[in-house]
């Protein structure tokens, strides 16, 4: 029974799965990633299996389908909980607060956007992951942020921006290496390329960081700094430039490519050894003053790690910004992981992705044409299978043959891919990495993505230089062979 599929089959499930998200937005607001959401994507992957059982897909391939997916997200979810965990125990060594303390001294509000920016663009280049990048120096920045009195929103987004800009630039990054070898090019050619988008973009989106730090855009509090907090940290905290042996640990591990989970968790242990060491005070009033400080200190890091931990400084700013959930808090963001690689896998195995897709290539007949249903599908894939490695890999493999076909040298396809695929992943609610940063920054999706500059310029600096055909690179042409296209 296993004919061509109808494209009003392939896109009922979406159309169902959009439905129902609007639905949660209208009646949970903030709160529908907290479980209707999850609801609503497996609902939506029981109706597609339901649509491609009819059509002779059987139940073992879906399943075998949904294994395999949500096991190449095996990793990711390590570090998530491990990301959880790190910010508990910096929480209780003084770390995350050292950095606030000591943020609020250099930053000033009115360049804080374009230097939070810098900071993680530069980190992430280094470290090659922009997961990391984020889950380090951006939970300090949020803070500092909001010690400043400027939006959440606005400060995620920077973060995002720079952290994006760097992990698609670095030769370290997972994405950049993938994307070249789905398109059949090199590492260096494909960066080297990608300069001619991604510098542009990068500045677009720097520029708009210092317009709006110098207008008071971001502000939500008159950008001033919030009247005793600096006080009520330095009171709740022995606060000195000791405390940052551990983050620069664990960036020197990354940096020298030890795998991201092992140099996570080697920062969840020098956290709570720090907290051991310098916090006695807060260890006791998070483990209370009954017990011996040995085990005092047991309960502290343990509770860290895994639970809720508030240092209390009675200052509301403070207590907020002072509280951590350790991996508890990152389990609703493994859930929704969970489910939307549930949804994508479906969709994969029952052939509606393929169908879609197809959809996508008819009728192309230009680059610029090429280049935007190239652009179309990254996002779609991002949309529809919730995973950045499955917008790449996907759309790479069904246009490298138009690609060829047009004389389009293969960098061009790696570019947009990494342009389109690896930075739009972070703005969609149930994708992978923005479940993943939603939670690490305790931002929502659709709070910080109008604000990541950089990540919707790239896709649209894409296309502009395609329209402009300005470094729009050729395959050399064979002997008596005519490449059509427009010249370059």
């Amino acid at each position: 029974m296993r004919g061509s599929m109808p494209l009003w089959m392939a896109l009922a499930p979406v159309v169902l799965l959009v439905t129902l998200l609007g639905a949660d937005v209208v009646y949970f607001g903030e709160d529908s990633s907290y479980g209707s959401n999850q609801i609503a994507l497996l609902l939506a992957a029981l109706f597609a299996g339901a649509l491609g059982m009819g059509r002779g897909t059987t139940w073992t391939e879906i399943r075998d389908a949904i294994a395999h997916s949500i096991g190449t997200a095996t990793e990711a979810i390590l570090i998530l909980l491990l990301i959880g965990a790190l910010s508990g125990t910096w929480l209780l060594a003084g770390i995350i607060p050292a950095f606030i303390h000591y943020g609020m001294m250099i930053l000033q509000p009115s360049i804080f956007l374009f230097a939070a920016c810098i900071v993680c663009a530069v980190l992430s280049l280094a470290t090659g992951s922009s997961w990391g990048t984020v889950g380090t120096v951006g939970i300090a920045l949020v803070g500092i942020g909001q010690a400043l009195g400027l939006a959440e929103g606005w400060v995620a987004g920077a973060i995002i921006s720079g952290a994006y800009f760097g992990d698609k630039m670095s030769p370290l990054s997972d994405t950049t290496n993938l994307a070249p070898a789905v398109a059949g090019t090199d590492l260096i050619t494909h960066i080297r390329y990608m300069t001619y988008t991604t510098g542009p973009s990068i500045g677009v989106a720097l520029l708009v960081f210092l317009m709006v730090g110098f207008g008071g855009g971001a502000s939500e509090q008159g950008a001033q700094l919030a009247p005793g907090f600096a006080e009520a940290v330095s009171g709740a905290f022995s606060i000195h430039p000791g405390l940052f042996v551990a983050p620069v640990a664990v960036l020197i591990m990354i940096a020298r490519k030890v795998p991201a989970a092992p140099a996570l968790f080697v920062g969840v242990l020098l956290g709570a050894l720090t907290a051991v060491v310098f916090q006695p005070e807060v260890i006791r009033q998070i483990a209370g003053a009954d017990v011996g400080y040995g085990a005092a200190s047991y309960v502290a890091s343990m509770q860290a790690m895994a639970l809720d931990v508030a240092v209390v400084t009675g200052h509301d700013l403070a207590d907020e910004l002072l509280a951590s959930s350790g991996m508890k808090g990152m389990l609703n963001t493994v859930w929704l992981i969970v489910c939307a690689m549930t949804f994508g896998s479906v969709l994969q195995a029952t052939g509606m992705l393929t169908r879609m897709t197809q959809a996508l290539v008819v009728g192309v007949n230009s680059t610029l044409g090429l280049i935007g249903r190239t652009v179309g599908a990254c996002m779609a894939f991002n949309v529809l299978a919730s995973d950045q490695y499955i917008a790449i890999v996907v759309p790479g493999k069904m246009m490298g043959e138009a690609y060829a076909e047009r004389g389009l040298a293969p960098e061009n396809l790696s570019r947009t891919l990494e342009d389109a695929g690896t930075v739009t992943s972070v703005l969609i609610p149930w994708n992978t990495c923005g479940v993943a940063q939603s939670g690490i920054l305790g931002v929502a999706t659709l709070a910080y993505a109008p604000y990541c500059i950089f990540n919707w310029v790239s896709p649209l600096m894409t296309m502009l230089v395609a329209g402009l055909g300005w470094n729009v690179r050729r395959l050399a042409p064979r002997s008596g062979a005519t490449l059509g296209g427009e010249p370059e």
